[in-house]
């Protein structure tokens, strides 16, 4: 099997995984996700990871019915399944469970936790050496006041309407901007900036979700004595810009050489971008190697 799935503990391939349709995260999108990868056959930050679920767990009243080692070993198995496996692909999917044709969430008795591992894919090269083109997109990222960004939840809509739009025009991505204007983040990923040989990434409290990665490339950028800091970013910022990336969890770090009509810098992959890929990169696997 190339996909495994673990529902409540039960593994299975993709064809037999199923969870009942009155489950919660189905009818109303009430849950909560995570997506991870491995370095070394480990997965990578995996304490961050269930501290930013149970996060955003708590922020809808979802609380996590296992510990981290539990998870952990859920994880384990479920990668045991998966044939021929090097590195993976680790999804983990929690929602308010089975429950009666309601918004009351006492109505629901056990929440469901899915774990979906498949091999994990690189990023194509000519990603990294040519760059890729972003679009600014008319969706505007949820207001913090309405579907909180900082909560990862499985109600993906407001990011996948931002990222349709962006396909539509032949994009890689998506970049949205806040209520405000500002500039914010990436239907799927955070976005940076660097001018002046600093890397420049829009504030959490501007109304985005705080991304793994994005945090881990601080520590990176002070590795390396690359400063890295949040700063307010607009529109106008884009023709100023020497360099821009944007960073997740399954692709590290990705270069945007072009944001709609803008070329930025020279319109080639900067060596910002680079050193901290290259960073980012050494870190993992240094991390994972015992």
């Amino acid at each position: 099997m190339s996909i495994v799935v673990n529902v409540n503990g039960a593994i299975c391939d993709s064809k037999e995984a199923t969870i009942s349709v009155f489950d919660h995260g189905f009818l109303y999108g009430a849950g909560v996700y995570e997506t991870l990868r491995t370095y070394n056959h480990k997965p990578f930050l995996f304490d961050r990871h269930m501290t930013r679920l149970r996060s955003s767990g708590n922020m809808i009243d979802l609380a996590l019915p296992l510990s981290n080692r539990e998870c952990l070993e859920r994880i384990r198995k479920t990668m045991d399944a998966v044939e021929d496996l090097d590195e993976a692909y680790i999804r983990l999917l929690l929602t308010r469970g089975v429950g009666e044709l309601s918004y009351d969430p006492t109505k629901c008795l056990t929440p469901s936790l899915v774990i979906i591992v498949k091999p994990h894919v690189n990023i194509q090269k000519e990603l990294r050496t040519n760059g890729v083109n972003v679009t600014l997109t008319s969706i505007i990222r949820n207001h913090p006041a309405s579907v909180n960004p900082k909560i990862k939840s499985n109600n993906l809509l407001n990011n996948a309407l931002a990222m349709q739009e962006a396909l539509k025009q032949n994009a890689y991505e998506g970049l949205m901007r806040n209520y405000k204007g500002d500039l914010v983040e990436c239907s799927q990923s955070n976005f940076f900036l660097v001018q002046n040989a600093v890397a420049l990434t829009p504030a959490v409290s501007d109304g985005l979700l705080e991304g793994i990665t994005r945090n881990f490339i601080f520590e990176v950028g002070e590795e390396l004595g690359i400063p890295i800091r949040e700063s307010v970013l607009r529109d106008a910022d884009l023709a100023t810009a020497d360099e821009a990336f944007l960073t997740s969890t399954t692709r590290e770090i990705i270069p945007i050489v072009r944001v709609g009509s803008t070329t930025i810098g020279n319109g080639s992959p900067g060596p910002i971008t680079k050193k901290l890929l290259e960073g980012l990169q050494a870190k993992a696997f240094a991390m994972t190697a015992t």
